[in-house]
């Protein structure tokens, strides 16, 4: 089983302290969350709580997670990186094969592309992107940004997308996994069509190893079970022994976790802190 630290909760300008604080402590990876800006006239319904009100405020740093990536890439040297998630839909995606691939390329192949349909229709009207269609143009944007990370001269004519051949450079010096978050019955079955893996939140273990039983279905109704495929899940356990057993079995490849908040803490208050509560984690689990 492997592990990937969230860094929601710690400050930003501690990231790539406590980046190197979990290679050391056998973290496979750290996660960064993605939102661009914080409306004062928010009125979505946040998807991840029982009254539909944000788990965080206004005055939450947000960073860019590719130049945050790029920070802590330079800090580490075995440590992936991942985003839980990125609001692929409101983005045009050559900007967004070009952020990514230059991370990856930069990082040497250590970076994951988590990715999600979105829930802020105000954020999206900022970008200049529409809310509605965001499936058909995520599922479209993936495709685009595959093909030109493959470098050399590519071309793509798709129904929202369509260009003549092109070249991006740098590349990537392997394939970017591409993992496809969300829990709805859409969302699984995209991710066993054109993922590299699922990103699951905020589920007990019962739930967890259903979804893993409805996903490896899924892929098989695709044709894609012979593929490599990874499930990266935050599960509202404590990952002992046993229960990494059980989740393993059942398909979970990495917990993603906080090492602050598995142990009491739900902000960090020093750089000091964060890196002795990962190393706490390190030695009581990972190890």
């Amino acid at each position: 089983m492997k592990f990937a630290q969230a860094l929601i909760g710690a400050d930003p300008l501690d990231w790539p302290q406590v980046a190197a604080a979990a290679e050391d402590a056998g973290f496979d990876s750290v996660a960064v969350s993605d939102h661009v800006v914080y409306p004062s006239y928010l009125t979505t319904k946040y998807p991840y709580t029982p009254d539909g009100t944000p788990q965080f405020s206004p005055d939450e740093d947000w960073p860019d997670p590719w130049v945050a990536i790029g920070a802590m890439s330079a800090t580490t040297s075995t440590l992936r990186f991942l985003t839980n998630v990125y609001v692929l839909p409101m983005r045009n995606p050559f900007v967004i094969a070009k952020a990514v691939g230059t991370a990856a390329f930069m990082s040497r192949g250590r970076v994951g592309l988590g990715v999600g349909a979105g829930w802020m229709v105000e954020e999206f009207e900022l970008l200049g992107q529409p809310f509605a269609g965001r499936g058909k143009r995520l599922e479209e944007t993936v495709e685009v940004i595959r093909t030109l990370w493959r470098g050399g001269m590519v071309e793509h004519h798709g129904e929202l997308y369509d260009f003549a051949p092109v070249e991006m450079r740098p590349v990537p010096p392997a394939p970017v996994p591409i993992y496809i978050g969300g829990q709805s019955e859409v969302a699984f079955r995209r991710a066993a069509a054109i993922g590299d893996g699922w990103l699951g939140m905020y589920c007990t273990a019962d739930e967890l190893v259903g979804h893993c039983a409805t996903i490896r279905q899924a892929r098989e109704d695709a044709g894609t079970a012979d593929r490599p495929f990874e499930v990266i899940a935050s599960p509202l356990v404590i990952p002992t022994p046993d229960m990494c057993d059980r989740l393993g079995s059942a398909g979970v490849t990495t917990i993603l976790t906080s090492a602050w908040m598995a142990q009491g803490v739900e902000r960090p208050e020093s750089t000091e802190q964060a890196i002795d509560l990962i190393g706490t984690f390190g030695e009581r689990f990972i190890a």
